[in-house]
């Protein structure tokens, strides 16, 4: 075996989302974002086109990205449609965290990739990110609001028409303790064809 397989099991295990009202005050550096960010590249790639794009969301960043949330928020979403607690998490869960990522997916110009085959590696890289995370032992939240999808989000993160932002990835120190969950057994969702 070229690696211990029961600890990077375990890394897969123990991979949880924690949200940011989860997380404490103690920041997280540069570097560190760096290191993530380094192994959230290494994800599979249909024609090496490494296809993700990170814009990292720090300091005086962050209450940039919660005015932008909120009021992108209220614009996109009908009166009757707006809710409090949704808008709430837009306006705080920026100002929670230590570091938000944008990622984002540039398509290639010369479009010979699948665009989902584009989006798939992206979303690989998200989850080579949030295990980083883990074996780190920091707390991560990849959210989907639909107003990532919008121009209006496209036009903020200065991204080209046919890119994407696919998910605002909140990063911070946990202030609980590491959550536990569970899983189907294999025999739920796996269907095995030997002949």
């Amino acid at each position: 075996m070229r690696y211990n397989l029961s600890e990077i099991s375990e890394v897969i295990k123990n991979r949880r989302t924690i949200y940011p009202e989860q997380f404490s005050d103690r920041k997280i550096h540069k570097e560190q974002v760096e290191l993530l960010l380094n192994n959230a590249q290494w994800a599979p790639t249909h024609g090496n086109t490494q296809p993700w794009r990170f814009k990292v969301f720090m300091e005086e960043g962050l209450p940039k990205l919660s005015d932008f949330l909120s009021k992108t928020y209220l614009k996109l979403t009908s009166k009757e449609d707006q809710n409090d607690m949704k808008l709430s998490k837009m306006i705080n869960r920026p100002l929670k965290s230590s570091v938000v990522i944008a990622i984002c997916m540039e398509r290639q110009k010369e479009e010979k990739i699948l665009e989902i085959e584009e989006i798939e590696a992206v979303a690989c890289a998200i989850q080579n990110l949030h295990l980083s995370c883990t074996a780190y032992g920091l707390g991560g939240f990849w959210a989907t609001p639909k107003l990532i999808y919008s121009t209006e989000m496209n036009d903020f993160l200065g991204l080209g028409e046919k890119d994407k932002c696919l998910g605002l990835f909140y990063i911070g120190y946990p202030s609980i303790e590491w959550p536990k969950a569970h899983r189907k057994p294999l025999e739920y969702t796996t269907e095995w064809i030997v002949e």
